[in-house]
């Protein structure tokens, strides 16, 4: 099975894909789409958009995986950041990808058995869980890989998380 994992974002969105065999993982490819602060938010949200729907007929995804949005003290920015994950959302539905959602801390906890791991345990966490060479980078890319093997590891309990 081959899994998406998205971590949402307007300036830099993050994607990892893995292949799931088994309970072995394989890394096919990460990276982020980036849109510039001086680009008008319509624009934005149609980068995203297209760039995704690209990553998305490229690599053929089985399930879509995407991390929650946690409140943010800046309501503007959460509101920007929630219209960029509205636009991905609707990208996997357009493509009829099962979409499953996570929090955070339910990341946090699949990857590294602690809800309140900072970034850079998470870094190593993900380096380890997939034998990579080297860390991930950027971040919001190594944090689409840990959505993607989130979801991996929560397949016995998938209907849980099913974006309803």
């Amino acid at each position: 099975m081959r899994i998406i994992g998205i971590d949402p974002g307007i300036a830099i969105m993050g994607y990892g894909i893995v292949d799931l065999i088994g309970n072995r993982l394989k890394v096919i490819e990460y990276g982020v789409v980036t849109t510039s602060s001086s680009t008008d938010t319509p624009k934005r949200l149609e980068i995203l958009y297209q760039n995704l729907d690209d990553i998305i007929k490229e690599f053929n995804p089985d399930e879509y995986a995407i991390e929650e949005l946690f409140f943010n003290q800046n309501v503007k920015t959460a509101i920007t950041v929630g219209h960029a994950r509205g636009i991905q959302v609707l990208c996997a539905q357009k493509n009829n990808l099962p979409i499953y959602e996570y929090t955070p801390l339910q990341i946090k906890q699949s990857i590294t058995g602690y809800g309140r791991a900072i970034k850079k345990q998470m870094q190593l966490s993900i380096k380890t869980i997939l034998n990579l060479s080297k860390t991930p980078t950027p971040d919001d890319a190594a944090d689409a890989l840990c959505v993607a093997v989130c979801h991996a590891f929560s397949q016995n309990f998938k209907e849980e998380f099913r974006m309803k």
